[in-house]
């Protein structure tokens, strides 16, 4: 036993009876101080997200049209999925356009972050003029970008024949506006990310590869991307995840339309699930569209964590 051992063994055993009972009374309170804060968020969280979500999932295996009776029918609402064109749509036009979207996201943001990370005159203020878009209501600026899209930018590029006429209106190329809307709202939360996973650099690396001569794009390649490759894939995970579950660029400028052109899996299962008599149809609908999200997300994560192991 060590001298400090032995001191604390003596101070335990001199300790008055009352007092050591105070100090168990004491602890136990404060478990259940601890215990009577959890238990609240657990249990709205249970009533509130587990509870829907199994009663969702049971009612995938029925014919419940959101009223009215109901029969189980199996899987059936599964299968009919797989023969579904507007579902089969619905599924390519949103990994189209995640795809597209998290790409420019995270060019644009990783560009913007290091030109903010930089020594510039008023960078505190440029950093919050470049998050201005992420704390602004989606749909009020949506109904921006539609004004923009369908009056503007005719008359300013009246020359061009694609935007000679409204482009909401062109089931080809409507989606670009989308995405147009989308990147320019989420580059501002990626561009916070990119700047933390910056900050994190020692500067005396970039001296002494200047020091060696290096360029600015050998930096970047060999020092910069390589040091934030967790912040990386952070931003891409959280932005191809967000970006399939698009919802509200789309309800904002085309509601799904021309026709279906535009209409992205969640929107399908709100319309077809809220107003379109299709409950459990649209229910099976986000249970594949949940396990799919997860299956992509899982599988960014390995391949994205190996590419930072490899660096």
């Amino acid at each position: 036993m060590t001298i400090t051992q032995a001191v604390r063994s003596t101070a335990a055993e001199n300790r008055p009876p009352k007092r050591a009972a105070r100090v168990r009374t004491e602890g136990k309170r404060a478990a259940s101080a601890y215990y009577w804060m959890v238990w609240p968020a657990v249990i709205a969280f249970a009533a509130f997200h587990t509870l829907p979500v199994i009663v969702g999932i049971f009612f995938s295996f029925t014919n419940y049209a959101g009223y009215g009776a109901w029969n189980f029918v199996g899987l059936s609402n599964y299968f009919n999925l797989f023969k579904d064109d507007r579902v089969l749509q619905a599924y390519g036009f949103s990994f189209l356009f995640a795809i597209v979207a998290t790409i420019l996201t995270n060019v644009f943001s990783l560009a913007i972050a290091m030109g903010l990370n930089a020594k510039i005159k008023a960078r505190n203020f440029w950093r919050g003029v470049y998050f201005v878009p992420y704390i602004l209501a989606i749909l009020v600026i949506g109904y921006v970008f539609q004004f923009f899209f369908s009056n503007s930018l005719p008359k300013i590029l009246a020359g061009i024949p694609l935007f000679a006429d409204n482009i909401l209106t062109n089931d080809t190329w409507a989606w670009t506006a989308i995405v147009a809307l989308a990147v320019w709202q989420s580059c501002a939360f990626a561009i916070i990310i990119y700047l933390s996973g910056l900050q994190t650099i020692p500067s005396e690396l970039y001296e002494a590869s200047s020091l060696d001569g290096a360029s600015p794009w050998r930096q970047f390649t060999s020092i910069t991307f390589p040091l934030i490759g967790a912040f990386f894939t952070i931003n891409v995970v959280l932005s191809l995840k967000g970006f399939l579950q698009v919802f509200d660029p789309i309800v904002a400028l085309t509601n799904g339309g021309p026709g279906t052109s535009t209409e992205s899996v969640t929107l399908l299962i709100f319309r077809g699930g809220f107003s379109g008599g299709e409950f459990a149809y649209q229910t099976a609908n986000a249970v594949v569209f949940f396990i799919v999200i997860t299956i992509v997300s899982l599988f960014q994560f390995r391949v994205l964590q190996r590419r930072e192991a490899d660096f």
